[in-house]
């Protein structure tokens, strides 16, 4: 059993936006992107009919897809979020994708880049690691991720990226509260167990507490924040949510944990 104490983290100052209003900075409508439900509750996605929704932390079809060479997580280490031949997000993993790794979703179906060249480039790209959580009807949920964003300081604005067959969706969906953490360099551990398909993710060695607004919060990171939900952005078969962040702190321990070339890093001290 976990311990269920409530955390009182540092509240965060700056203009709370009205729900369902775009943030300035996000610009993904912009790119063609079709806006889907938005703000807190909204609910299910309509393009992942409930049905069809695995249970937070369980293993759905696209777990159980190989391991591939790839870039980032974010539902790819992002998480189990649906697997993307290579990219490292969604591949089984545990990592989520970011948006744009098909060509032919927002994009009017015009050719893109290849494939294999795309996933290349990203992976030489180095990411943060972080895990994303939500309080889920069925238990706490959670993934790791490489597709978090600092989007604004006033007001404090997040976003980052999921896949539609993440295990983690349907709490994220209807989720009004997120909790995000960053990993530091101690914790390579923990990430690849959020990455891990169909691992009981919240069971023990993981510790973990109930803190703000409910959301799972999870010990010994470098720094926590929660955000309350503001929009879910379709961008292809992923969604961009963008939160408002309402508490956080960032005295944690450890130098960054990073993801690079298909693996985590970390920084000469």
């Amino acid at each position: 059993m976990t311990a269920t104490t409530h955390t009182r983290g540092t509240p965060v100052s700056g203009s709370v936006p009205r729900p369902g209003s775009r943030p300035e900075a996000e610009s993904a409508d912009r790119s063609g992107a079709r806006r889907s439900a938005t703000g807190p509750g909204s609910g299910a996605d309509p393009a992942r009919p409930a049905a069809s929704r695995p249970a937070p932390g369980t293993a759905s079809p696209a777990d159980d897809a190989p391991d591939a060479p790839g870039g980032r997580l974010d539902g790819g280490p992002d998480e189990d979020d649906g697997a993307c031949g290579g990219c490292g997000e969604g591949s089984g993993d545990g990592f989520a994708h970011g948006p744009g790794h098909d060509p032919d979703h927002g994009t009017g179906h015009r050719p893109g880049v290849d494939p294999a060249v795309f996933r290349s480039a990203f992976r030489r790209h180095a990411a943060g690691v972080a895990v994303i959580t939500a309080a889920g009807r069925h238990g706490p949920a959670g993934f790791t991720a490489t597709s978090l964003t600092s989007v604004a300081a006033e007001p404090p604005l997040l976003s980052f990226g999921i896949s539609l067959g993440s295990s983690s969706w349907p709490a994220v969906a209807e989720a009004e509260f997120i909790g995000v953490h960053i990993l530091g360099d101690h914790q390579e551990e923990l990430a690849s167990v959020f990455a891990r398909s169909g691992a009981d993710r919240f069971a023990p060695p993981t510790r973990w507490r109930h803190g703000p607004h409910g959301v799972p919060l999870l010990d010994g990171v470098s720094a926590w924040l929660v955000g309350r939900v503001l929009e879910r952005v379709a961008a292809g078969d992923h969604r961009i949510v963008v939160a408002h962040v309402v508490a956080a702190d960032p005295h944690g321990p450890g130098g960054p944990l990073l993801y690079h070339q298909g693996g985590f890093r970390r920084l000469p001290r």
